[in-house]
């Protein structure tokens, strides 16, 4: 999947503002829509043009572009970072599924979630003097989801400043982060959305939580991932050994003749829960170096007695 630059589909430069995007759109949409157009691409241009103009008229949308577009140039192989848009506050309206068919791969790679599945305008009409619902991904680290913890967590606010150019607002925000805390779950802030009308309550902010990469552990559901370094004897003999983990070390039996890549389950180990998740190992057995005479003495000593052949019957 490539690239897309919407800002050349449109022909308007980054700085544009919200006319100057409104006025290339019309320019456009008169020389390609079908209805009337004489160019024979004259349909998959007017889709390029209503994908862009999607994108570059609502600030949302094109403050979230904008931030992701830093790292990337037109045409260029697009794969977007895991934590790209973290932080970046949304609300619930967007296009439906149905409105976003015609657009492409690449739209629908970073804005196929804003909107689906949430209060949409025409719902709100009925609720027309309470706020509408804003929504953020924030990333926590696995250790929170142990103990809970207050975080301060920046968001940022897309707005359309008085020259009608986008701009953003930042603000920080304490959080309490719930033990037990799953990846994907919501936490709702009441009052933290948009203002209400007429004296009506604020929406709500609801903070979608994920999980930053962790250099050992694996986040699946409440489960925990984790590759267990054991020593060639510890393998071949069996030990206890401790494993740490976010809650504290916990002793672990490795059973006699355990080879690299054998998994050992250790129930209710995992993200605190009702129930728990469990802790999954993976054996990794790791050979001491022949670094020193010793050592280079004790491997040709086993060779010699011990008659191993690994590749015996394969």
């Amino acid at each position: 999947m490539q690239f897309k630059d919407y800002y050349k589909v449109l022909g308007v430069p980054r700085d544009a503002t919200a006319e100057g995007v409104k006025k290339a759109f019309r320019r456009l949409a008169r020389k390609y829509h079908p209805d009337v157009s004489k160019e024979k691409d004259a349909d998959t241009r007017m889709k390029e043009v209503n994908e862009a103009y999607a994108v570059l008229s609502d600030p949302e949308k094109r403050a979230t572009y904008d931030q992701l577009g830093k790292g990337f140039r037109p045409g260029e192989e697009f794969h977007p970072p895991p934590d790209w848009n973290t932080g970046f506050k949304f609300s619930g309206h967007g296009f439906s599924p149905g409105e976003a068919a015609g657009f492409s791969d690449f739209f629908e790679q970073i804005f196929g979630r804003m909107g689906h599945g949430n209060r949409g305008f025409h719902a709100q009409r009925n609720f027309r003097d309470q706020g509408e619902n804003h929504h953020a991904k924030v990333y926590l680290d696995v250790e929170d989801a142990f103990t809970g913890a207050t975080r301060q967590i920046s968001l940022h606010t897309p707005k359309m400043d008085a020259r009608g150019r986008v701009a953003q607002e930042s603000r920080t925000l304490n959080v309490k982060i719930p033990r037990g805390i799953r990846e994907g779950q919501v936490i709702r802030l009441a009052g933290q959305g948009a203002p209400g009308m007429d004296g009506g309550h604020a929406g709500d902010l609801l903070l979608e939580v994920h999980f930053k990469p962790h250099p050992r552990l694996r986040v699946e559901g409440r489960d925990l991932r984790l590759t267990l370094p054991v020593a060639p004897w510890e393998a071949a003999l069996g030990a206890i050994v401790a494993v740490d983990l976010p809650g504290g070390p916990v002793r672990v039996r490795i059973p006699k003749g355990a080879q690299s890549g054998k998994q050992l389950r250790v129930r209710g180990k995992g993200i605190p829960g009702e129930p728990p998740g469990d802790l999954m190992l993976v054996i990794e057995v790791v050979l001491p170096p022949a670094n020193t005479p010793k050592a280079q003495e004790f491997y040709e000593r086993m060779a010699r007695e011990l008659a191993f052949d690994p590749r015996q019957g394969r």
